[in-house]
């Protein structure tokens, strides 16, 4: 019961408000005492983690790089770049995304998209600019609607993308589950049913976004009013 000590270091720092690193660093250190580690076995468990998830330090490079090319205009070229696209809707752009990231996220590349580093900086003002060419100055409301739409986009084309990927984590667990209930399915068997979800996943919510459309244009008199 010690051990879960940490986790009330993490509620009482969050209450008071203190830095979020200092919380998880001294929660880290007071379950690792709680086991019975010492300060020298603490540092060298975390220094282990780290080591083997380097790919979550890849953050500390990218998440300034797209602030700096969001400083220096990327969303305005994002913008331009959809101005002149005649053809181009709000429905019909968010539909192109979510294909490009469910196939990509079925081939197991999984973060070639995701909100800092696609949706926010790129295809939200994208479809912003769709909506815009299309109807003129928008609402707020309509604003958020489409952020929120970009959004989700995003998060049903990967759930549901990536479980086509054999050597994904949700289908490992999946494999692992059905095992100790008796239930012995192969990895590629999961894959292959999760295909059949990915479709339907595909054809529900492009059918949502191609109708935001519709709904964007019935609603853009009334804001105007």
């Amino acid at each position: 019961m010690l051990t879960l000590l940490g986790v009330a270091v993490v509620v009482v720092g969050f209450v008071i408000r203190l830095n979020p690193l200092l919380v998880i660093g001294a929660a880290a250190f007071v379950t690792g005492w709680a086991a019975g580690l010492s300060p020298v076995e603490i540092l060298d468990a975390l220094g282990k983690a780290f080591n083997e998830n380097r790919y979550v330090s890849l953050l500390w490079l990218i998440l300034p790089l797209i602030g700096l090319l969001e400083r220096y205009g990327l969303q305005e070229r994002a913008r331009m770049l959809i101005g002149r696209i005649r053809a181009v809707t709000v429905g019909r752009l968010l539909l192109l995304y979510f294909i490009i990231r469910q196939v990509t996220a079925s081939l197991g590349l999984t973060s070639l998209g995701g909100h800092p580093q696609m949706v926010r900086p790129l295809i939200a003002p994208m479809a912003e600019a769709a909506a815009e060419k299309e109807l003129g100055t928008i609402s707020d409301d309509t604003r958020f609607r489409i952020r929120a739409n970009a959004a989700a986009v995003d998060n049903v084309a990967l759930f549901f993308g990536e479980d086509v990927f054999i050597a994904i984590g949700s289908i490992l667990l999946i494999k692992g589950f059905l095992q100790q209930s008796g239930i012995i399915v192969q990895p590629f068997e999961l894959s292959v049913w999760a295909i059949p979800t990915a479709v339907l996943a595909l054809l529900i919510q492009g059918t949502r976004v191609l109708l935001l459309d519709r709904r964007l244009r019935r609603d853009a008199p009334r804001a105007a009013e």
